[in-house]
């Protein structure tokens, strides 16, 4: 039976999903102008009285509309218009250029003692060098270096140890010209950090633990990725709850994207994640990974990391986080399917060797 959609909150979720140059607008819609089609969506309707929603194909979308108010088919075709709108490329300080014509690749460099799968592994500046090098002839397209680890009760630390972590490493990288993104919740760490060679901000606050960060985004014009998470790295854990996890996360990544707008920074520069593994259960993730295709109504390009977390090993029993590459790929393909444009991963090269299959196909 159909639905009566109120105007209260309504969301896309592309359905349907194919790959491939066969295509139909009568049939298919494109995806944010990549080579992924969707034939159907789930219309979603949020109101106080609760969540309803109707699937509906491409093929009847446009009668399905004609029957709605003018209120609410104005926003379906908005969400719609998100959806399809191809993402711009990222142009970043150094002339380097982000396009969205293939899977981008963030290849993760820890610099901490006590990261979840490799602390300590890269503390050695020397080595930590010798270890992006390899990523990045593995095929890495943005290096991310993190001097302070978000683990599920990681507690925080001082921003001249954070500092004393990533700069060495940011400096002695920033000659080689490629680009680097700034994995940090802290302004001054943040604004050093691009000046010093760093290109892009990996929030995982989403601008919220420091409210100069915002301005520091404004100042240095450079991309931001805005994360999920629910409660800080030292609680998140606890007792994660959602009234509904898909819609609880679009409304805040939503909220933080007009927040940066409101500031005057430029859509084109916003990444948004989901956040896989902050404050969510392992149900949560997994609803997350199955809908991840909600977050194009966005309007922006997706950043999801699912490498060598805890609910992969909740999964398959395996314990020890650098033996997760199996259930990582596994779960980096299903973001790849549903149009995700970059894959946040540990294991660059296993990564790349899957991807090479993927696009093969």
């Amino acid at each position: 039976m159909a639905i009566q959609i109120d105007t209260d909150k309504i969301y896309v979720q592309p359905l349907g999903l194919v790959r491939g140059s066969t295509y139909c607008d009568r049939v298919f819609k494109n995806l944010a102008s990549g080579d992924i089609y969707f034939a159907a969506v789930r219309i979603i309707s949020r109101t106080k009285r609760g969540v309803a929603e109707e699937i509906v194909s491409i093929v009847e979308l446009d009668n399905f509309l004609k029957k709605k108010s003018k209120t609410v088919a104005k926003k379906i075709k908005t969400l719609l218009n998100n959806i399809e709108s191809p993402r711009v490329a990222l142009i970043l300080n150094n002339g380097s250029v982000i396009r969205w014509q293939k899977p981008v690749i963030q290849g993760v460099l820890n610099v901490t003692p006590d990261s979840f799968s490799d602390g300590g592994q890269y503390s050695d500046i020397e080595l930590a060098l010798s270890h992006v090098h390899e990523m990045i002839s593995a095929g890495a397209d943005i290096i991310d270096i993190g001097g302070e680890t978000t683990k599920p009760g990681a507690q925080s630390v001082s921003i001249k140890s954070e500092q004393s972590r990533v700069l060495p490493v940011i400096k002695s990288l920033a000659t080689l010209g490629f680009p680097l993104s700034i994995d940090s919740r802290n302004a001054e760490v943040m604004n050093d950090a691009i000046l010093n060679g760093a290109h892009i901000i990996n929030d995982v606050s989403a601008l919220g633990h420091d409210l100069k960060s915002i301005e520091v985004v404004k100042k240095e014009d450079v991309p931001i990725v805005l994360m999920h998470a629910q409660g800080t790295p030292e609680i998140m854990q606890n007792n994660p709850l959602y009234d509904h996890i898909l819609l609880d996360i679009y409304d805040y990544l939503e909220g933080r994207i007009k927040m940066c707008l409101d500031a005057g920074i430029d859509k084109n520069k916003i990444i948004v994640d989901p956040g896989i593994g902050f404050g969510k259960t392992v149900e949560h993730n997994l609803e997350i990974l199955k809908g991840v295709a909600i977050f194009h109504g966005l309007g922006v390009p997706l950043l999801v990391g699912t490498s060598r977390k805890s609910f992969i090993g909740k999964i398959t029993g395996e314990k020890v986080a650098k033996n997760r590459i199996f259930g990582s790929i596994a779960a980096m393909l299903l973001c790849l399917d549903q149009g995700v444009q970059i894959v946040r991963v540990h294991d660059v090269e296993e990564a790349m060797q899957a991807i090479s299959v993927w696009n093969a196909t």
